[in-house]
């Protein structure tokens, strides 16, 4: 499915130094992301929001049309830059044979111009919205409490929520999405805050007809459900229900697995292999991470998150890595097979096909990847014990065939793993330092 790289984090553009040229920072980036073997690049809303106390990630969405050209809001470009050099990002990012996805919040708005009186609960609020754009002007009657809709599935701190039950609401959100794929170049959507609004919506959005030079375009989608793996199964079984286009999910379970993986040296691997995950019953709607802009700040991974990162880029799902920790905490490690780096080219030259498990006990999981037509597939070793390599005989599904160490790391030292082969029945021992984990591909060759 290829590998997203989130390309922000957290106040990203004050922490590196970059405010107001974010995505020239990310368009100078791309080539080498691209030939490392990402496919995708995730990026914050693209709108100018409403910059309450300085200048904002984009998460309070004032005027969605003003992508950085009108003089708002404390600055004519938005924090990360100008339209003209996002657009620029995007032409590049799609030179590169990449796509773009942006993060579109559609539940809550902020930075009002002026209130209003609400009638319908005698509520004085910040509702009058009247952008430089002149686009999807706002009143009262666009938010809740509506003439509209007494009900609000979620509310996002204090920012007045859409809504989407208003006829001129629902079309002008449709046409925003419209116009950032078919004029603007966006190849997907990342929903903020699912929770917040009916799934009909997202529907809405993922089923309508774009098109992209001429041609019929269907976008990619992925909600994000912070909740527990029952509530986002039961978000995703809606919000896809009678779906020709359908989304996937962040798989927040297996996320938490992780963190206790990473942070116990004493984790039952049995555990992290367990149903009860997003992975496990809807692998072609999951997108795994390990980390991001919200988990960073809230709820960090901070030891040995390599781990996690070797299992996300070794099975199926759609993985996304964390632009903080690939960069700024130096976990891409490339042209050397310990980090990140190696792992994407690992996915995307060999990680095909279904998984079969071939060992699992407390401390020792290894699993083969069957390989498809483009990709030979793989073997996968994880060890969570910190006393020293680990391993065991199992039966591959190659024979008489050299399987080769390609991507490794350990807490002990950076000894490669010995290479493998394969008896006429497939058996072969494979190994994993402490702590740690190793991938070997089978020599086509041999």
């Amino acid at each position: 499915m290829g590998v997203i790289m989130q390309g922000f984090y957290w106040d990203c553009p004050r922490e590196d130094d970059k405010e107001f040229t974010w995505w020239n920072h990310l368009n100078e980036c791309l080539p080498s992301l691209r030939e490392i073997g990402f496919t995708a690049l995730w990026l914050p809303p693209l709108s100018k929001a409403a910059n309450m106390d300085g200048m904002s990630m984009g998460y309070d969405p004032y005027d969605y049309y003003d992508l950085g050209e009108f003089d708002q809001k404390g600055s004519r470009p938005t924090w990360f830059g100008s339209k003209k050099e996002l657009l620029a990002l995007i032409t590049t990012a799609h030179t590169n044979d990449m796509q773009v996805y942006a993060d579109i919040v559609l539940n809550h708005n902020n930075g009002a111009d002026a209130e209003e009186h609400n009638p319908l609960y005698n509520l004085t609020r910040w509702t009058k919205f009247n952008p430089k754009s002149k686009k999807f002007l706002r009143d009262w009657k666009c938010f809740h409490p509506s003439p509209y809709e007494r009900c609000d599935e979620g509310s996002f701190g204090d920012m007045p929520d859409l809504c989407h039950h208003n006829p001129y609401v629902f079309d002008e959100l449709l046409k925003y999405a419209q116009w950032l794929v078919e004029e603007i170049g966006i190849d997907g959507f990342r929903y903020d805050f699912v929770k917040g609004y009916g799934v009909w919506i997202i529907k809405a959005i993922q089923s309508r007809h774009y098109t992209k030079d001429k041609q019929d375009f269907t976008p990619f989608g992925v909600g994000e459900c912070w909740d527990n793996n029952d509530v986002v199964q039961t978000w995703l079984h809606r919000v896809n229900d009678g779906t020709a286009n359908p989304v996937s999910a962040f798989d927040f379970a297996l996320r938490e697995r992780f963190k206790a993986l990473c942070h116990n040296p004493h984790y039952n691997l049995r555990s992290l292999v367990a149903a009860g995950t997003l992975l496990d019953e809807h692998p072609f709607e999951t997108v795994t991470f390990v980390e991001n802009h919200d988990t960073a700040v809230h709820d960090p991974i901070v030891s040995d998150k390599m781990l996690a990162y070797s299992y996300i880029l070794t099975h199926e799902g759609y993985p996304c890595v964390f632009w903080q920790d690939y960069f700024n905490w130096n976990l891409a490690q490339e042209g050397t097979p310990f980090g990140i780096a190696a792992l994407v080219r690992v996915h995307e030259s060999a990680a095909g096909g279904a998984t079969a498990i071939l060992h699992l006990d407390d401390t020792l999981y290894i699993m083969q990847r069957i390989g498809s037509k483009t990709q030979p597939g793989l073997v996968y070793a994880l060890n969570s014990s910190p006393h020293g390599w680990n391993g065991s005989r199992v039966q591959t599904q190659w024979k008489n065939t050299r399987l080769v160490p390609v991507a490794w790391r350990g807490a002990d030292n950076d000894t490669a793993p010995q290479e493998q082969y394969t008896d006429a029945e497939g058996w072969a021992e494979i190994w994993s330092p402490t702590r740690g984990y190793a991938v070997y591909t089978p020599d086509q060759g041999s």
